[in-house]
């Protein structure tokens, strides 16, 4: 493949012949990036050993002043490449100094790999108006072999001026077993004891594992139900390994509590139960408990109860694993769009984002080699759709905002990642740069092949669409409304913002910071769009890129097919075609 200079202007270009050498030498810097990327991505290969559960405590955290206590949530980071990346974070606990989160991470353990982790604590307390003041109170380090090898590691947490501070974190390991079947919960409470003077209990209802020590491990913790003695929790969902460690005869114990905006909440009362006898509950029927508080069962002579807690449904659902849909013959559909829109700059200049240099790829290559080497791997027949928005393109040169950049709309398909990159490079001479940036249509267009897999009722085609842009999209309220959609399908989304425009309002198409809504209010029915600017990587391997915009497809991928109750099939030769409607 040769890398070529562009002579002129876009729309009549001239493309002087390169001499042998300089082919030769691009072939070679080309094929560099390839195996770069190849080589850095290796690490994806590595076999994990096993998956561990980390469950973080804190304990002693300051009052900032003396009106307030802090909302604490922590998050966890991973070091890739020099770089700390979130991996996620907890919920956050309002007015609390010693919270236990209830958030459970699960992480990939390898033996043969330092896996450095940092836990970051935070204060998000809502200040006077109405934007979130996040104040970092602390921080650890250590690796995820140190938790493992200790099972239960406590330090103190540094302030930013690297002094040790009074706060403690504490986080608990905990091998992942093979059962993985997830248990679904509807908890609902009557005739609970009113705590409150001027109005009702406002109650939550927490479970705890009780293990083999002795000790109790916070399993879930409900949403509070405000001003009712007879609240309906809303479905939760945890896996039996949490819940129990896969032993149905494990005894966990149940408080009700009185939520108080002061964080000292009111006990109302507790019971103690078994898987056992939840899964009484799994044809329809209820099973309840009676909660007591041991006070007024010693005190009051005729005191029966403080509430019955009652268990409306237990489901158990039989989890796979991506790669249980991988090997069963699932396909990784892979598709590109790219931003040809004018403020991307002259392609001939130096200075655009899409100049291309003989030596040295752009941002935008870079990202489509980092995403794409990945994800071919999981597509058999390695061919991949590519599209353009933002430009005006021949015949007629109207602006598009889905055209193939091969130029074949009955097959966008292009051979392999380098096949992209060449249909890219040959079509820029041919395009006229303009705008606006508008993606609504490209979502749409995946969409619809998307939509036709799920009429199959089978785990065999998952769409990824890779989105490169260089700015703020300028159809945000189309976008979400293709996005709304597009959750319902087997479809994730990942946009990657090339250059240095402000992306701020980019953010909220992730719905990692709250829930994604149409312009209707509908709200997405999972989150599966992941964004990231380019310049967070522009120093690190194309490895880094590519963990973090791929982390969370597995997942994504699981999610669905588990959501529509699909299985994985029995690894088989069936490839389904694919077609790309307007």
């Amino acid at each position: 493949m040769v890398m070529k200079r562009w002579g002129v202007v876009v729309g009549g270009l001239i493309e002087p012949e390169l001499s042998r050498s300089e082919r030769i030498s691009g072939e070679e810097k080309m094929s560099d990036i390839y195996e770069s990327a190849a080589t850095s991505l290796g690490l994806f290969s590595s076999p994990c050993l096993t998956k561990v559960e980390l469950r973080v405590v804190c304990k002693g955290i300051s009052d900032r002043d003396a009106l307030s206590k802090p909302d604490p949530c922590v998050v966890i980071k991973m070091q890739s490449h020099g770089q700390w990346l979130e991996v996620d974070r907890t919920e956050v606990i309002r007015s609390c100094i010693n919270p236990t989160f209830s958030k459970v991470f699960t992480l990939d353990y390898y033996f043969e790999e330092v896996q450095r982790l940092r836990f970051e604590l935070y204060d998000m307390n809502s200040s006077h108006n109405g934007m979130r003041e996040i104040d970092c109170l602390g921080a650890m380090e250590c690796t995820l072999g140190q938790i493992v090898s200790q099972r239960k590691l406590c330090r103190a947490l540094l302030k930013q001026s690297n002094t040790v501070g009074k706060s403690m974190i504490t986080i608990t390991a905990e091998e992942l077993t093979g059962n993985d079947d997830y248990v679904e919960l509807s908890f609902s409470a009557r005739k609970l004891d009113d705590k409150d003077f001027f109005s009702k209990s406002d109650p939550f209802l927490e479970i705890y594992r009780v293990n083999d020590d002795g000790t109790q491990q916070l399993v879930y913790r409900t949403e509070t139900v405000m001003n009712n003695l007879n609240p309906v929790w809303k479905t939760f969902k945890t896996s039996l390994n949490c819940l129990c460690s896969g032993d149905h005869e494990r005894i966990l114990k149940c408080t009700v509590w009185d939520w108080d905006s002061n964080g000292k909440h009111d006990f109302i009362g507790e019971f103690e139960a078994t898987f056992k006898e939840m899964r009484g509950a799994i044809d329809g029927k209820q099973v309840q408990w009676e909660c007591i508080n041991p006070k007024y069962k010693v005190k009051k002579k005729n005191y029966r109860n403080s509430g019955i807690v009652i268990l409306n449904q237990c489901k158990i659902i039989k989890m796979h694993s991506f790669l249980d849909y991988i090997m069963g013959g699932c396909q990784i559909q892979f598709t590109v769009a790219i931003d040809f829109t004018a403020s991307n700059g002259d392609p001939r200049n130096s200075c655009s984002l899409h100049y291309i240099h003989p030596y040295q790829p752009n941002e935008y290559l870079k990202a489509l080699v980092a995403v794409g080497e990945i994800c071919q791997d999981y597509d058999s027949d390695k061919m991949f759709p590519a599209f353009g928005f933002g430009a005006r393109i021949p015949s007629d040169f109207k602006v598009s905002h889905d055209f193939a950049i091969n130029f074949n709309e009955e097959n966008p398909e292009c051979a392999g990642i380098q096949g992209v990159v060449e249909a890219y490079q040959n079509c820029l001479p041919k395009i006229q740069l303009y705008g606006p940036t508008n993606i609504a249509p490209i979502i749409q267009k995946v969409a619809n092949s998307a939509s036709e897999e799920v009429h199959t009722r089978e785990a065999m085609q998952y769409f990824i669409l890779l989105i490169l842009t260089d700015g703020v999209i300028t159809d945000m309220a189309d976008t979400r409304e293709a996005i709304v959609h597009a959750s319902h399908l087997p479809m994730s989304i990942i946009i990657v913002g090339v250059g240095n425009a402000d992306f701020t309002d980019m953010q909220t198409l992730d719905g990692d910071d709250g829930i994604l809504r149409s312009p209707k209010g509908e709200p997405v029915l999972r989150d599966i769009v992941q964004f990231v600017p380019f310049r967070n990587f522009k120093h690190a391997s194309p490895a880094a890129l590519a963990k973090t915009v791929l982390a969370e497809v597995p997942n994504q991928v699981v999610d669905y097919y588990n959501s529509k109750g699909i299985k994985p099939k029995v690894p088989s030769e069936f490839e389904a075609p694919r077609t790309f409607g307007h």
